[in-house]
């Protein structure tokens, strides 16, 4: 074998060991790719279940229904920043509405809120029983001033009694500044409990009635 075929042979197993240096490299990559998504949905739902332990640890043993909505609003706006919470309690006339203060509030004032939730889109929200977006809202009928709330990323959260809903949580901020899933689905996690909460202080007000 002369130097030249030498020559010839040698960058051949060159290429071979760079093509395969590059396929290890990828795999490696993707690999190392899996590793950080997994890392951080465990990390997503280590913070899911650290908000719901400290959630549940905050309000127990509160049997002020004002006190423990306050309480409570103040906890969800800790998980979504920059948010204001009000909370819709259905009643025989209607519904109960409860604001928790905002240390940044955004256009929609309580007389506005109180105009766009009718009675009728209160109930019909709480026969959906599931979270609802602005455009659901919409589709149920929500009024008020289109150009106002478009401004805003605002959802329901339905809080759940025996199977059915006995009111919800609106929580809304300011757009572009969209409510994420994660976010939803987290507070989602806690109005059964929450709930349970609620009636809980009902029945310790009639009681103590």
């Amino acid at each position: 074998m002369d130097d030249k075929q030498r020559y010839r042979r040698l960058r051949l197993l060159t290429k071979k060991l760079n093509r395969e240096r590059r396929k290890q490299a990828k795999k490696l990559d993707i690999l190392c790719n899996d590793l950080i998504e997994a890392q951080r949905g465990f990390l997503k739902r280590l913070d899911a279940v650290t908000f719901k332990a400290n959630f549940y640890e905050s309000i127990a043993g509160t049997t002020d229904l004002s006190g423990l909505l306050c309480l409570a609003g103040k906890l969800i706006r800790q998980e979504v920043p920059d948010s204001s919470i009000a909370f819709f309690l259905r009643r025989q006339d209607g519904f109960e509405l409860h604001l928790v203060e905002s240390s940044q509030p955004i256009t929609v004032e309580r007389k506005d809120l109180e105009n766009c939730f009718t009675p009728e889109l209160v109930a019909d929200i709480c026969r959906s029983n599931k979270v609802c977006t602005l455009d659901d809202m919409f589709a149920m009928g929500l009024q008020g001033n289109v150009m106002e709330l478009s401004r805003i990323s605002a959802a329901t959260i339905p809080l759940e009694k025996l199977g059915l809903s006995a009111g919800f949580v609106l929580i809304y901020r300011a757009a572009p500044d969209e409510l994420t899933p994660e976010q939803l689905s987290g507070i989602a996690a806690v109005a059964p409990g929450l709930s349970r909460a609620i009636e809980s202080c009902l029945s310790f007000s009639h009681s103590a009635q």
